[in-house]
């Protein structure tokens, strides 16, 4: 059986994945994949994901700079979604997120509300064109 078929895609061929910083352990983001992404990252050693937003491959990193090297990709026990372990490249500190932050996970909820606690590192507007 072909490594991809071992994958549980959903109804839209689709599966969700989770992009860690693997010198610090940090979740840095979600997204999603189909099948061509998936071989993709697997042959380039790139993340390449799916923009549903788009309906089109991304490559992380193309018009940001701010590129995925992945070192590990792993599949959970129900092979429903799959954690890369990456190195986030293009900025120092490390920028995974469209905000300008190192990950999108910056937002805590304390006290009854949402709370942005992680600085932007970077300015969005100087990153995308």
């Amino acid at each position: 059986m072909d490594w991809l078929d071992q994958v549980r895609w959903d109804t839209n061929g689709l599966v969700p994945v989770i992009a860690q910083e693997a010198s610090s352990g940090d979740v840095l983001m979600f997204a999603w994949m189909d099948r061509e992404a998936l071989a993709q990252t697997a042959e380039t050693g790139r993340a390449v994901y799916y923009s549903r937003s788009r309906a089109k491959l991304w490559f992380k990193g193309e018009e940001s700079g701010h590129v995925q090297a992945v070192h590990e990709m792993r599949l959970d026990c129900d092979n429903d979604v799959v954690l890369l372990k990456v190195t986030q490249h293009g900025h120092d500190p490390s920028i995974a997120c469209h905000t300008g932050r190192h990950s999108c996970f910056f937002q805590l909820y304390r006290d009854g509300k949402w709370e942005s606690v992680e600085p932007v590192l970077k300015d969005p507007s100087t990153i995308y064109k």
